[in-house]
């Protein structure tokens, strides 16, 4: 079996960014691109990195990079009605983002390592496997 990676927004932010871990997220692509392993996104987290795109430059910036985005070996993961009570039942145990719960249900659900530097899943580390980014 492949393995497979889960995308947070951090991860994605840094790579788009090219700070620190962006290499990290490069080598997952190429990877993925020559069938090393899958990469996924839950489409709450790919909602997250459009908005934080607009917020750092405008709306248009942050649509030219979705549609970069959708040329990407990444699988995008719907969020169904059970993985949304998931998430809240995350939530509610943990101090964490909203959107860092649908990360960490996306991550239960498809038996996915989640890569991301946000210190925040340090709080999950036994519940998740983490790829940390640096």
């Amino acid at each position: 079996m492949k393995r497979k990676s889960l995308l947070d927004s951090f991860a994605v932010l840094a790579w788009i960014q090219d700070e620190e871990g962006a290499q990290v997220v490069e080598d997952l692509l190429y990877g993925a691109q020559r069938g090393e392993g899958q990469i996924i996104m839950n489409i709450i987290n790919l909602g997250e990195v459009f908005y934080r795109c607009a917020r750092l430059q405008d709306l248009q910036f942050a649509r030219d990079i979705l549609e970069r985005f959708r040329l990407l070996p990444i699988r995008i993961v719907p969020c169904p009605n059970d993985l949304v009570l998931q998430a809240a039942e995350i939530k509610a145990e943990y101090p964490i983002a909203y959107a860092d719960a649908f990360l960490a249900a996306t991550a239960l659900r498809e038996d996915a390592q989640v890569v991301t530097g946000d210190p925040d899943f340090k709080k999950l580390e036994h519940l998740i496997q983490v790829h940390w980014l640096s």
